[in-house]
């Protein structure tokens, strides 16, 4: 007799929120509510979260809820911050009057690499406390930012194909990167993470003196996360 698969844990429904997220993001994005999908991002985002600590708290894990989180997250973090930026980039495309079927559709590199790095992701014993490459909440995080900063401020056609090169690499890169999930009283083992939610505060701070919508500050704290774990990469390597 084979064990029965419990589908509808307290992890799995969360989930499934995150799911749903990421589905109404799709239909608001489609409809060119680009802040409506934006906070659909932030939402999921914030479900992913729970999804995981539901799930260490509860010590609920299954093989089920860790393909359906993937599943869940190519939706909301792969599908979605790369729909908004295949609309970006056709303003950006039309603002420059360059009409290229192929470049139109370079956002969904985004989507691609986003698959492939929750594919490694499933697999790689190494990302059980810490990251191999971006995380694709933080990818998602910073696509969604900048598609809704480009509606009043467009940017250049070859600057968003950059950072689409630039963030498809680093989703499967083999740089290690932090996680904020702190699993010890021990702040001496967290100082990176200290230092990133001290300077993130920062930037929100200076958005809200300023006036600045805080949307836009997802970008420069992504920006400021890929950094941080860079730097630290680069240290280990020249101390070895």
């Amino acid at each position: 007799m084979t064990n029965k698969i419990s589908l509808f844990t307290v992890p799995n429904v969360i989930t499934c929120f995150n799911l749903l997220c990421g589905c109404a993001g799709i239909v608001f994005a489609l409809e060119g509510a680009t802040q409506v999908a934006m906070t659909c991002v932030l939402l999921a985002a914030l479900f992913d979260f729970l999804d995981g600590f539901a799930a260490r708290l509860l010590k609920a894990y299954s093989p089920v809820g860790k393909q359906l989180d993937s599943l869940a997250d190519m939706v909301s973090f792969g599908m979605l911050p790369a729909l908004m930026m295949y609309y970006a980039m056709q303003k950006a495309l039309v603002a420059a009057d360059v009409a290229c079927t192929l470049l139109t559709f370079s956002p969904f590199l985004l989507a691609i690499f986003s698959a492939l790095r929750l594919a490694k992701f499933n697999i790689d014993e190494r990302q059980a406390t810490s990251f191999w490459g971006l995380p694709t909440p933080a990818n998602a995080l910073f696509f969604a930012s900048i598609a809704t900063i480009c509606i009043e401020h467009p940017l250049g056609v070859w600057a968003m194909l950059a950072l689409i090169a630039l963030f498809s690499f680093l989703l499967v890169c083999e740089i290690p990167m932090f996680s904020l999930k702190i699993k010890a009283y021990l702040l001496t083992k967290y100082t990176l993470q200290l230092v990133f939610v001290l300077l993130s505060g920062v930037i929100v701070l200076l958005c809200l003196l300023y006036s600045i919508p805080l949307f836009a500050a997802f970008a420069p704290v992504i920006l400021l996360y890929i950094l941080l774990n860079v730097a630290a990469w680069i240290w280990k390597l020249v101390a070895q």
